[in-house]
Parts: C-alpha cells; structure tokens; sequence
C-alpha cells in the first residue's frame, strides 16, 4: 500500500496579500497554489519552505512559524499528501515564474478575494477556518 507524502506549503504575506501560483503539468493541473513542494530528506520544513519558495518564485522570506496542517486524498489521481503550511513574510525580489514547466503566473491576492479554482490543500486549509492574518 502507498504512503502519504509530505507536501510543504507557504503562505507567503506582503502588504496584507498572499502569493499564490497558478500550477500546470501536475495534480491539480488549472488551480492556484502556494509556493511550496515536497519535504526532502533530512530538510527542515522552514528549509523546505524557504527553498521551493526560492526555487519557485525567486523571491526570499523572513518570518517563517510553522502553521496548520491538511489531509489531502487527491482522488483523480491516486495520491495522499499531508501538507504542512509555513506562514512567512515577503522579504526581497520580485516574484517570477522560475519553474515554467510547473507553473503559469504568481499573483498577490488579498485573503477574502481568493482566485478560483484552488488547489485542494488550500480548500481544506479554508474549511479549517484558517486564516494568516489573525
């Protein structure tokens, strides 16, 4: 039997909006996500966030405390994740499209305005109640 793997996903804040990118190529092809990817071996999750935010977007964080965590049984395609949110602030750079092929567009958006669809980590996350800036 498959194991969940260990996604990590970082809310990353500026100005009272949060990033988020549109994925492609991957589960969840279409709707927009957070930075963030897979925890590697012997990686901190506050390493794990500042790299794929780095790998992802270009842009560096400051700030970083570990948030909730969601379950995630991406049925279409066969996988179980259980995600780990880091909050963090935006530190310096300009978000840009580093990984082509997995991602179309970064965006700021404010929290109660949120792009649809949303990737299904962030959907569970929202039935949670969460929210960065309380």
């Amino acid at each position: 039997m498959k194991r969940p793997c260990v996604g990590v996903g970082v809310v990353v804040i500026k100005g009272g909006k949060v990033l988020l990118g549109k994925r492609k190529n991957a589960h969840g092809e279409g709707s927009w996500c957070f930075p963030g990817g897979h925890l590697e071996f012997n990686e901190s999750v506050e390493e794990c966030a500042v790299r794929e935010v780095r790998e992802e977007t270009g842009i560096e964080i400051k700030n970083l405390r570990l948030g909730p965590f969601t379950n995630d049984v991406f049925e279409k395609e066969a996988k179980h994740y259980v995600t780990l949110f880091v909050i963090a602030e935006y530190a310096s750079g300009k978000a840009k499209v580093m990984e082509p092929e997995k991602c179309e567009k970064w965006a700021w958006f404010e929290w109660g305005s949120l792009p649809e669809p949303l990737f299904l980590p962030i959907q569970n996350l929202l039935k949670q109640g969460f929210n960065p800036f309380e």
